[in-house]
C-alpha cells in the first residue's frame, strides 16, 4: 500500500507504509533534485551569441505601449441602453455560449484596434 502523506483525517501514515514521493506532506520538495531550473544570464547570452552566428537573430521583445485614452468629450452611454440594442436572440446565444454579462462601457482607443 502506498500512502500519500496524511489521510483524510490528517493522520500520518502508519509504520511500514510507503509514502509516495513528492506527495503532500512528504519532506522531499516537488520535483526533487531533478527539478528543472531556469537558465541564468550566462547561458542565455551564450545561446543568443550562437543564434547570431547562425544568422538567427531573435527579435527583441516589443516595449509595452502606453495607449492613451482618446476623449472626444462625449458622454458614455449607459450599459442598459447598449444592451437593449442587441437583438434578444443574440443576447440569448451569448449567454448560452459564453455566459457573457455586460457590466460596463469602455472607450477603446483607435490605436488599440487593428487597421
Amino acid at each position: 500500500m502506498v500512502a500519500v502523506g496524511r489521510d483524510d483525517r490528517g493522520a500520518e501514515p502508519e509504520a511500514g507504509e510507503a509514502v509516495a514521493p513528492n506527495a503532500p506532506g512528504s519532506a522531499e520538495p516537488v520535483g526533487g533534485a531533478e527539478a528543472p531550473t531556469w537558465p541564468d544570464d550566462a547561458v542565455e547570452s551564450a545561446f543568443l551569441a550562437e543564434a547570431k552566428e547562425r544568422g538567427e537573430v531573435p527579435a527583441p521583445p516589443k516595449p509595452a505601449e502606453d495607449i492613451a485614452e482618446e476623449d472626444d468629450g462625449k458622454a458614455m452611454p449607459a450599459v442598459g441602453d447598449l444592451v437593449a440594442k442587441i437583438p434578444p436572440k443574440v443576447r440569448d446565444a451569448l449567454e448560452d455560449l459564453f455566459r457573457a454579462k455586460f457590466v460596463r462601457v469602455v472607450r477603446v482607443p483607435k490605436k488599440a484596434l487593428k487597421a
